[in-house]
């Protein structure tokens, strides 16, 4: 793969930062953006373990979803104090995903204001997610191909981002917002899969109150290096053909995948690894490889 940088800046103004970075869909890391908050000092594992450490928690681990279901089922449940508690505590792979804040922990968002970076903020679904210091999110882009600001605290967290131009070479998964699972972007097998070779992406490392932007539709690929967690504000799409783009994922691309996966199960699964790679390998092909 050819991983190069992102721009980096400890402040940036609206105009800038709408002129340079999100009209033009390029990624952006803002160096401890978070540390500007009141409440700074409560964004930690801490906190969160006194406010919430009694819920419930789904979670999960690195392994793959079970591509034949239709929705993907956690590895087991915990309690919040008791998470926190095994990945500050042992190398682990748990993690958890989607934590809506506004109907778990609405305290949390005392602790900080919105940024005046000129997105119109789904103020509904700020979410976390956790991980421990061997969990990994396989690669992927978000169905509702919203922009977002990702807002990362306690340990490091490596990121890699590709724009849609680069799905070829990732081999992505027909009918899906995913490439094949097989794939290991952190150790490539460049005989198995040549067309990674080719892929041009970023590489971004994160810290404590690091801010990523994250345009939509990119590809990315997260790996806790500590454990750590993170927020996602997600902006809904704001362009007639993205938004007509988002519908055709959520109810039209999404729905039919599912479909096919009921009717042909495995089948439909292995079909749609072999057509991925078929699509890559021609991809590679005008490469010359």
């Amino acid at each position: 793969m050819i991983l190069g940088n992102v721009d980096v800046v400890t402040d940036i103004s609206k105009e800038d930062f709408q002129n340079n970075y999100f009209k033009k869909h390029k990624p952006l890391l803002i160096k401890n953006f978070a540390s500007r908050w009141d409440a700074f000092d409560q964004w930690n594992f801490d906190f969160i373990r006194e406010k919430a450490g009694g819920q419930e928690v789904p979670l999960y681990d690195n392994k793959p979803a079970d591509a034949t279901k239709s929705s993907d089922a956690p590895v087991t449940h915990m309690k919040m104090e008791d998470y926190i508690d095994t990945i500050r505590t042992k190398p682990s792979d748990l993690r958890i995903f989607f934590y809506i804040i506004t109907d778990r922990l609405p305290e949390l968002l005392k602790n900080f204001t919105y940024p005046d970076l000129g997105m119109k903020f789904f103020k509904r679904l700020p979410t976390l997610f956790f991980g421990g210091s061997e969990a990994h999110v396989l690669m992927h882009y978000d169905v509702d191909l919203g922009d977002f600001l990702h807002i990362h605290f306690e340990g490091k967290k490596r990121i890699l981002l590709f724009d849609q131009k680069q799905s070829a070479y990732l081999y992505k998964v027909p009918l899906s917002v995913h490439t094949i699972y097989e794939v290991n972007y952190e150790n490539p097998d460049y005989e198995k899969f040549p067309a990674l070779k080719y892929a041009q992406g970023y590489e971004i490392f994160m810290e404590h109150g690091d801010a990523l932007f994250i345009p939509g539709g990119f590809w990315h690929f997260n790996r806790y290096l500590e454990p750590g967690f993170s927020m996602s504000l997600r902006a809904l799409p704001n362009k007639p053909v993205v938004f007509a783009n988002m519908l055709y994922h959520v109810f039209i691309m999404r729905y039919t995948d599912k479909l096919l996966r009921k009717l042909f199960k495995v089948k439909w699964v292995n079909y749609k690894q072999k057509w991925a790679y078929e699509k890559s390998s021609r991809a590679l092909a005008k490469h010359g490889g």
